[in-house]
């Protein structure tokens, strides 16, 4: 009977999400029954500096608040998918952002297009704010399909999140630590949900399947 080796323990679940969670909106995610689009508004991507995504999105919600433009602007979204690390037999859970460099933004233009010139200032003038993706002073809005996506991707995940195994069934290895260190293998199968990898091995002329977590191993570059 074939055996299995594993290098790894039992994992410890260790969150650095808060404890508490504020408003869906300040965290970038919707409810799922919040609409595609407000009435007499679209959506458009605004370009910001890297890592400024939230930065950006609290001082806008903040600006429009206190100069009483939220008739002109809505929503205002930082989509993030929630990632689980696993090193050490310890399990480490982190918000990633899905598009980095972009915030979402709900508005409504005038006639012609235009941004409105008040909510145009206040938007430029924030630190970190880019461009919107468009013409100068006509943004481009959002395609339907694209907003559907945006909106699913920003509503609050209810599931575990699982790890984010970047390995593919067949492909080459290297091992680059355990008791198989420098060692190359072969991808045998993947668990996501324990961050699990197992890797077949050449030990002794014999295909040997090793069981390791993914931080564990890396990919070997075509030569």
């Amino acid at each position: 009977m074939e055996e299995h080796t594993t290098q790894h323990e039992e994992p410890q679940t260790e969150s650095d999400a808060p404890a508490e969670q504020n408003d869906s909106t300040i965290e970038g995610m919707i409810g799922h029954d919040e609409p595609l689009a407000q009435e007499g508004m679209q959506w458009f991507v605004l370009r910001v500096a890297s890592n400024k995504e939230n930065s950006v999105q609290n001082t806008l919600l903040r600006k429009i608040q206190i100069e009483g433009m939220t008739h002109l602007v809505g929503r205002i979204l930082v989509p993030t998918e929630k990632i689980k690390t696993i090193k050490g037999g310890k399990a480490k859970i982190k918000e990633e952002k899905l598009y980095a460099g972009y915030v979402f933004v709900e508005m409504r233009l005038e006639e012609d297009g235009r941004i409105p010139q008040d909510i145009f200032f206040l938007i430029k003038e924030t630190t970190g704010v880019g461009d919107f993706i468009g013409t100068a002073g006509r943004p481009t809005p959002m395609a339907m399909h694209e907003v559907e996506k945006m909106l699913l991707d920003s509503q609050k995940p209810e599931d575990e999140p699982t790890v984010k195994l970047s390995f593919e069934k067949g492909e080459t290895v290297m091992i680059r630590e355990g008791a198989f260190e420098n060692y190359e293998g072969t991808v045998d199968e993947l668990f996501p949900e324990k961050g699990m990898v197992r890797v077949l091995v050449s030990i002794f002329g014999r295909q040997a399947p090793v069981d390791l977590e993914e931080w564990m191993i890396s990919k070997v570059e075509d030569s």
